[in-house]
């Protein structure tokens, strides 16, 4: 059940995936917001595509920090438990989730920024760390698969995100999954296809953008 903390470390979730990760690089260091130029989003992947990978690393990075510490603020909770020498229980584990949550969700709308966020997949992908490691890197293999075979960021993010509950639900052992992250992993996909809506409508029309990795 939450109490006064629970909710307290929720808002702080959310005020963590709102940090405005791309806008904050690109003003700070490019003079550019980078919700003005290329797809608009305030995402990693418009920041490599806008300013390079040069600010583009640093934002992806700090995108999935924040879902990685969202998650892990359950230590800091009173009833949490010692991250070195014991796991999280079932409840516990379900606050985990609702921090990371929050933090996505603080991504997408970030209250820093005008509320116009980006697409939540790294912020996402720190949460999916923080919760289960083996299942997110299984993922991250298959985004990079999928990524340096079409040059699509977008389509290795929904193939990853389809991936996800595939990992769970067949290849990790039941013992090591809790009931919890079974359903959430079913809303991994249904949440990246949601916020790629525009991105596979071009990739049908065969009008999405290929990463180029010879510039800036």
């Amino acid at each position: 059940m939450l109490n006064t903390e629970h909710i307290l470390f929720l808002i702080l979730a959310y005020f963590t995936g709102s940090f405005p990760s791309a806008v904050w690089v690109g003003r700070t260091f490019y003079n550019k917001d980078v919700r003005e130029y290329g797809s608009g989003n305030a995402g990693a992947t418009n920041t490599f595509r806008v300013l390079g990978k040069g600010a583009g690393i640093p934002v992806l990075l700090m995108d999935i920090f924040k879902g990685w510490i969202s998650v892990n603020y359950i230590y800091f909770i009173t009833d949490g438990c010692n991250p070195f020498i014991e796991t999280v229980t079932s409840s516990q584990f379900e606050i985990q989730l609702a921090l990371g949550i929050a933090a996505v969700i603080g991504h997408l709308f970030p209250i820093y920024s005008g509320f116009r966020g980006g697409k939540g997949i790294a912020t996402l992908l720190g949460l999916l760390i923080g919760l289960n490691p083996i299942a997110a890197i299984a993922s991250i293999v298959v985004f990079l698969i999928v990524f340096l075979i079409s040059k699509y960021v977008s389509l290795g993010s929904i193939l990853a995100s389809l991936a996800f509950p595939f990992v769970v639900f067949i290849i990790l052992d039941e013992k090591d999954v809790n009931a919890s992250l079974e359903l959430f992993s079913v809303f991994v996909p249904i949440l990246t296809l949601i916020t790629h809506q525009k991105n596979i409508e071009r990739l049908i029309r065969g009008e999405e953008n290929k990463v180029k990795f010879d510039k800036k």
